[in-house]
């Protein structure tokens, strides 16, 4: 299978010429109305280090020189060029390419890539003014830009590391990088540098001849019948070749990960259920006229009332949105007495908590790229499941899977929100029928209505203890708004209610979680999955019932964390890989040592469990030469994964990483799932161990360049869960646990200064990207505690853009010190747990428990925002 490659747009009807200097080449260029510098850099010079984040000037994705100053090109007007010297991170000197790339790779600087390019090319500017190691002007020049993955830190060092190295003229890094590759070794990122140079292309850079655009209609309600959909004027715009509407699908119209309940398009006669359901699509010979044309589209609508409130659609009077009413999923279990436990308890505190929708914000929007083919089409995703984007595109058309093959491009960022079929469908259903191959790539204002969210939580909780502040039983109800359609919804209340004691001994335990359809944007996978969610609300109680019993917040969580031998709120034993204890301890001298300290504990889920299978596939290919393709089912979305994999492979093997390349395609033999539950490390490491220790065998008797043609499959599959509730001695819900602990230091104006995380995380297989996920997840907990929201008024997001989400800035960063602490496990690839999802898991009940520390109060709903602005103090 051969990856399209960047090469020229096809042209466009130019309305003006603009000439100017791009990287000391002048050029001459026609331009359409509307036009930016970012569409003449992308669209006709194919420099593609710019990338389109936003649209609206927030993530500096696209920052480039003009006339030596930063810019944002989506915000320069093509006419206004005119003369102008620019440079792209293209264009910049090479030492200066190489040494940025070589310290954000040393650093770990970077994870998914895509806003880096944005980022170095700022980073020069600071370098050209001798103040890379100025922490206030480097924060001031990143308050123009977003990092969803790295939490800014790791990049604020990368900075002052070259920035060392550039005053003093050298031409490599002190230090060097690392010469080991093998496990539990900081190798460096695979394709780092390339990422960081903009050098790996994306969905949205890949180009093919004879490639037509295409763009979505949404709906203008969050409910309301369509009566019609008029596509005749769109039709006649200039460029536009075709239009699909539901009518066009040759196969099954609905798609889903769990439950088929969500149309790829809405038909005429049908109502919508919010407003990103998609209702036509337009295909053009450019991406421009295919986004204008779809304004021309009109749509009749019969408007109905929406149904936003979750309680309000559990009513039986309530309009029923899905055929079998507005209650998606439920999940209930109990052991024990809980009425006795809490009649006789010493202290109970009764509590509603309620947490807000978060929007993920990864920094690509949704793209695909579909070509059509010989008996099928190959689809280029940026999704989190290849196997389950082929499962469902096939569906849509008609195919059998075979037909369809999906290969993984360059992810930028995910968090859970590219789990679900976004806009694949409709890009291959545009290949399909018009024969030719299709881009899709949405705008920001597209992706922020049509992508699940966060689950907005309503959590009612009973907690007691006894007099010396052992608990006793928890009672919790939990109501989730889960939107229009199931997602995994239904996963994440039963994910919250498995997790609705928190890493805690409760002997008595009874909950109930429902996952409630509404006409709001849908919810489903983010990280921490539901998880986030119980840790605010049962650590806020712990917080009270330390304080109602008079011993103090450390004292509370160590008379009643978990300990190997005790069980888990779900009924599963504990075993000795039972680490947060550990965790709790490595933080006392951060938590007794401030004045002002907040503290919470945290557990999660590695692997699915809950009854299904989780695997872990991954292939060995030997190339000519000696070459080696690594090939799996799991997505790198930023994590690290491919650079894990490769470390495997070398620890197993002896075999240099540079001679192997990895790749995920929806080839059967290597179908994982979807990659979700911080699983993938677990279940991959494993699995590659596996197979390159059958690989290590042959290799003892000859080079690898003679075992060319060898294939060698590792396979790791578990499946030994049950579904929560499930009556057995040891009822084993999930494979296993991540764990930790996390302070937040307040100083003496209660803003944050500090936050100190001890992670459990089995091992470390590589402590540097290990660090770097904790460090981005706590800057996602962070605003997730105090400044982030996704309000939707009546089902109508009230953002337009990433500027309205309350994102922290690189200046609202506190420090962090990551603590590791490997516990080893007897599940998972040398004893490796997943550290995905469990950074940002106690973030913000901790952030809660030191503002109640500072002045007395409780907290109760998130976010936090009264609080943000002396919390979040500017540095």
């Amino acid at each position: 299978m051969t990856r399209p490659s960047p090469g020229r747009v096809g042209e466009v009807a130019a309305v003006a010429t603009v000439s100017f200097t791009v990287n000391d080449r002048p050029v001459t260029l026609a331009w359409e109305q509307g036009a930016t510098l970012l569409d003449l850099l992308r669209d006709e010079l194919r420099l593609t280090a710019a990338k389109e984040g936003c649209g609206g000037g927030t993530c500096g994705c696209c920052t480039v020189l003009v006339d030596g100053r930063p810019a944002l090109a989506c915000q320069k007007p093509a006419a206004q060029v005119a003369g102008r010297a620019v440079v792209t991170l293209e264009g910049l000197p090479e030492r200066q390419r190489r040494l940025l790339a070589a310290a954000f790779v040393a650093e770990g600087a970077l994870q998914c890539g895509f806003c880096t390019p944005g980022i170095v090319v700022r980073a020069a500017s600071l370098l050209n003014r001798g103040k890379a190691g100025d922490r206030a002007a480097v924060h001031r020049a990143l308050a123009g830009h977003l990092c969803r993955c790295t939490g800014y830190l790791p990049i604020v060092r990368a900075l002052d590391r070259a920035g060392q190295a550039w005053e003093r003229g050298v031409e490599t890094l002190p230090g060097g990088q690392a010469a080991a590759h093998g496990v539990g070794t900081s190798a460096p990122r695979y394709r780092g540098e390339a990422y960081a140079l903009g050098e790996v292309p994306f969905v949205a850079d890949l180009v093919v001849p004879g490639m037509l655009h295409a763009a979505v209609v949404l709906s203008e309600h969050p409910r309301a019948r369509v009566r019609a959909v008029h596509v005749s004027e769109a039709l006649a715009m200039p460029g536009v070749v075709r239009v699909l509407t539901a009518a066009d699908v040759p196969g099954r119209r609905h798609v889903g990960l769990i439950v088929d309940d969500w149309p790829v398009l809405v038909a005429s006669g049908e109502a919508t259920r919010c407003v990103g359901d998609v209702l036509a699509v337009v295909v053009a010979d450019s991406r421009r006229r295919a986004r204008r044309a779809t304004a021309a589209i009109r749509v009749d609508y019969q408007v109905l009332t929406p149904v936003t409130d979750p309680h309000a659609a559990l009513a039986p009077s309530a309009p029923a949105l899905h055929e079998g009413g507005n209650l998606l999923e439920a999940c209930a279990f109990a052991r024990g007495d809980v009425d006795a436990a809490l009649a006789s308890s010493a202290h109970v505190v009764r509590q509603r908590f309620t947490t807000q929708r978060i929007e993920h914000a990864f920094l690509e929007p949704e793209a695909c790229l579909a070509v059509p083919g010989p008996g099928g089409l190959t689809v280029y995703s940026q999704g989190q499941g290849v196997h389950d984007d082929q499962r469902q595109i096939a569906a849509v058309l008609g195919l059998p899977p075979a037909a369809v093959q999906v290969e993984l491009v360059a992810t930028g960022g995910a968090f859970g929100g590219k789990e679900d079929l976004s806009i694949q469908a409709h890009a291959a259903l545009a290949a399909h029928l018009v024969q030719r191959p299709v881009s899709l790539v949405l705008t920001r204002a597209d992706s922020l209505r049509l992508h699940p969210k966060r689950h907005p939580l309503i959590m009612d909780y009973e907690v007691g203890c006894d007099g010396e502040g052992r608990l006793t039983a928890v009672r919790a109800r939990l109501v989730g708004d889960t939107g229009a359609y199931a997602s995994v919804g239904g996963k994440v209340l039963e994910r919250a209610a498995g997790h609705c004691c928190g890493p805690y001994r409760v002997p008595n335990v009874d909950v109930e979680a429902r996952a409630v359809y509404t006409n709001n944007p849908p919810c489903g996978a983010m990280r921490g999955f539901g998880v986030p969610q119980t840790a605010f609300a049962i650590e806020g109680c712990l917080d009270e019932l330390a304080a109602r019993v008079g011993i103090d917040r450390f004292k509370i969580r160590s008379i009643n964390v978990l300990r190997p031998g005790d069980r888990f709120a779900t009924g599963q034993v504990m075993t000795a890989s039972c680490g947060v204890a550990a965790t709790l301890e490595a933080v006392r001298d951060a938590f007794y040592g401030a004045r002002h300290a907040g503290i919470a504990c945290g557990i999660k889920n590695t692997g699915i469990g809950n009854g299904l299978e989780d695997t872990g596939r991954v292939r060995l290919r030997v190339l000519p030469q000696g070459r080696l393709e690594i090939l799996t089912g799991f997505t790198e979305m930023g994590q690290g994964l491919f650079t894990i994999l490769r470390q495997v492979v070398a620890q197993e093997t002896g075999l240099d990483p540079g001679c192997m390349e990895v790749a995920t395609r929806s080839e059967l033999g290597v179908e994982c799932g979807m990659t979700t539950a911080s699983r993938a490390t677990a279940l991959a490491s494993e699995a590659a161990r596996r197979a390159a220790a059958a690989l290590a065998a042959d290799l003892a008797a000859a080079p690898a360049s003679a075992l060319a043609g060898r294939e060698y499959l590792g396979e790791y599959v578990c499946n030994f869960t049950v579904p929560p509730g499930t009556d057995a001695v040891n009822p084993i819900t999930h494979l296993t646990f991540g764990y930790a602990t996390q302070v937040v230091v307040l100083d003496g104006d209660g803003a944050i200064a500090r936050v100190v995380a001890a992670h459990d995380v089995g091992r470390a297989i590589n402590p540097l990207a290990c660090r770097g996920q904790i460090e981005g997840a706590i800057h996602m907990g962070l605003g997730y505690a105090l400044s982030e929201d996704f309000p939707c008024p009546d089902g109508r997001p009230a953002v337009s853009g990433l500027k309205d989400l309350g994102i922290l800035k690189a200046g609202e960063m506190p420090e962090v010190e990551v603590r590791l602490l490997e516990v080893p496990d007897e599940v998972g690839g040398y004893g490796a747990k997943g550290v995905g999802e469990i950074g940002l898991v106690p973030t913000a009940a901790a952030v809660a428990s030191a503002l109640r520390a500072f002045d007395g109060r409780p907290r109760t709903a998130l976010p936090m925002r009264a609080d943000a602005p002396r919390t979040l103090r500017r540095r």
